[in-house]
């Protein structure tokens, strides 16, 4: 511009802002984006699972719930047949003192009547018709007693019958007692008195005398020495058939060296013990199912020697150990133990002939020196639903327990006798615990007991023959064996739990919680 009156160069200034961008930075823009983009969809996604999870939760609320209602019904209903069962038990008691106070006075009647006749005065003369003679009278006295006896043993039977009933609500452990005969073998020996004595009229009752007192145990079955392989398995036999069932069954024997384990549980080719009856049963029961269900048998056995696991289907017998499972289902695993499938009771014979190690003792020539576990695994399925069970059977004759210093062990046999005795100790701890229904059982305290774990523990079957010797000589040993058996008569592991599973069980229990699917939880190993 110029002023008026002077011409004047002024200079002009343009500003401009250009805003440039670095290749490194629109680079870190668009990285920043791409990061922002994908924590985005992380968030969706979790938002989404969360809702996924919740419904989860919800469901297996639901089914927890449900699952508490049942039980809370069982339970009454347990209640309930619990309370019948011992008024039934105490109706047959005032029943049993009745008849038993009858047969008293019936039979005072009769000698007063008796007497009468034969003592009255002189002069006094009696007609003693041919149909009411002193004889007939005494006769009718001893029809009238076998009446009453009678009356008695079947009040005595269905007393029996309602007990075993209650047992087995409160999943009680079946404990029975086989008293050994005396052999002719030990006739040549001291102390062949005989201090066991059973009652014909009492299948439940048993009395031991020790230093001239005598003392009674009752167990829930006491085999006189005369009872057969045949009596024994009979009591057995419902145990068995439950495990065809989906249930899971132990029965093992125990006792001192000597008393006749082996022989009830094993027995001869001529007269087989518990083990080959139970499986012979077994496929007798599959066969008769075989129209409504299929069912694999496998078969596992081991020993355990020193707190050495070994496996007895193996040719090296192998040396094994007990872990848990790795599927995460929390029960027991043997890696490396030799399973077998088996087809009939002929091939399950020939695969269980095993070497078991035996030496003698002065207890016993041919004392079994390790606990021998034969276990048989029954996979069913229904031919028609499709639901599964899952079966074990366990048969376990344990070692002989006896005083080291009786049975003259040394060396060896005294490491033996030790680890045994150790062993069936840790078996008495678990059965404390149980009894006193503790919230730790000391199952990790020997192989023995670690193995047994899952037959022991709350829902299975269990039955324990106690073999006992009738001789003055082993009464200690007797009284140490009955001991432990009442305790473990008293021993409950609540009512048995059938391991079934079908269909639409498992397509529900998969959408459960890890923290509440245990109660749904397969029992298959």
């Amino acid at each position: 511009h110029t002023a008026p009156g002077r011409l004047s160069w002024l200079p002009t200034y343009v500003t401009q802002t250009v805003e440039v961008e670095s290749p490194s930075t629109l680079r870190q823009l668009a990285e920043a984006r791409e990061k922002n983009e994908r924590l985005s969809d992380k968030l969706s996604d979790q938002n989404a699972r969360c809702k996924q999870l919740e419904e989860q939760i919800r469901r297996s609320d639901e089914v927890t719930c449900n699952l508490q209602h049942k039980i809370a019904a069982y339970e009454r209903e347990i209640g309930m047949l619990r309370e019948e069962l011992l008024k039934e038990i105490g109706h047959l008691e005032e029943r049993k003192e009745e008849a038993v106070k009858a047969a008293a006075s019936c039979s005072q009647e009769h000698v007063q009547s008796l007497q009468d006749q034969f003592t009255s005065e002189p002069g006094v003369q009696h007609t003693l018709t041919h149909t009411h003679t002193p004889e007939d009278t005494i006769s009718e006295m001893s029809e009238a007693n076998k009446d009453l006896l009678e009356k008695y043993r079947k009040e005595v039977a269905l007393r029996r019958k309602y007990h075993e009933q209650l047992v087995e609500l409160k999943g009680n452990i079946r404990v029975l007692c086989r008293v050994k005969p005396v052999l002719k073998e030990d006739q040549h020996e001291e102390g062949l008195a005989v201090v066991v004595t059973t009652d014909l009229n009492n299948e439940s009752a048993l009395n031991v005398v020790s230093k001239g007192k005598g003392r009674t145990f009752e167990l829930d079955k006491v085999f006189h020495p005369q009872a057969t392989q045949e009596e024994v398995f009979q009591e057995i036999e419902p145990l068995v058939t439950s495990c065809i069932d989906g249930y899971h069954v132990c029965i093992f024997a125990y006792g001192q060296t000597g008393s006749g384990k082996t022989y009830t549980m094993e027995g001869s080719v001529e007269n087989p013990g518990i083990n080959q009856r139970a499986l012979k049963h077994l496929f007798n029961e599959i066969e008769d199912r075989k129209d409504m269900w299929s069912y694999t048998v496998s078969v596992s056995s081991v020993e355990i020697y020193n707190e050495v696991l070994r496996d007895l289907l193996s040719k090296d017998g192998e040396k094994l150990d007990i872990k848990m499972n790795p599927d995460g289902s929390g029960h027991l695993h043997v890696p490396g133990l030799r399973v077998i499938e088996v087809k009939s009771f002929q091939h399950i014979k020939k695969v269980t002939r095993r070497n078991r190690i035996t030496f003698g003792t002065q207890m016993n020539q041919h004392s079994s020196r390790s606990h021998a576990l034969l276990t048989i695994t029954v996979l069913g399925v229904d031919l028609a639903s499709g639901s599964k069970t899952c079966g074990k059977l366990n048969l376990v004759d344990l070692a002989g327990s006896e005083r080291v210093w009786k049975s003259g062990a040394e060396g060896e046999r005294l490491k033996e006798a030790q680890n045994i005795n150790r062993s069936l100790l840790a078996l008495g701890d678990v059965i404390q615990a149980l009894r006193g229904r503790q919230t730790y059982i000391p199952f990790r305290n020997s192989k023995l007991t670690y193995l047994l774990q899952d037959s022991l523990g709350k829902g299975n079957k269990t039955a324990m023959v106690v073999q006992v010797s009738a001789l003055e000589r082993n009464v200690g040993e007797t009284l140490c064996s009955l001991k432990f058996a009442q305790r473990v008569c008293k021993v409950e592991l609540g009512p048995a739990a059938r391991k079934i599973e079908s269909t639409l069980k498992t397509s529900r229990a998969r959408t459960l919680s890890d923290s509440n699917v245990s109660a749904l939880r397969l029992d298959v190993q």
